[in-house]
């Protein structure tokens, strides 16, 4: 699954590929395949990815518009 939106959110945030496998503790090129659809991304990563960009995993996946992150409960 090509994720656009997790792309769009590092150069967004002038991130490179680099900084976020650092935070998600992998190496660069197993990131980099994430992003290009080439592997599918864990759902814990997925998870860790929508706190670090605060949005909403529904936003990553893109089954909404809407950034903004569901209340945590």
């Amino acid at each position: 699954m090509y994720l656009k939106r997790l792309r769009n959110l590092r150069e967004d945030n002038d991130l490179l590929q680099k900084q976020v496998a650092e935070e998600l503790k992998i190496k660069r090129q197993v990131y980099g395949l994430y992003e290009n659809g080439k592997r599918t991304i864990p759902i814990d990563l997925l998870d860790t990815l929508a706190d670090y960009y605060n949005v909403s995993v529904d936003y990553i996946l893109e089954r909404t518009n809407v950034k903004k992150p569901y209340p945590k409960k």
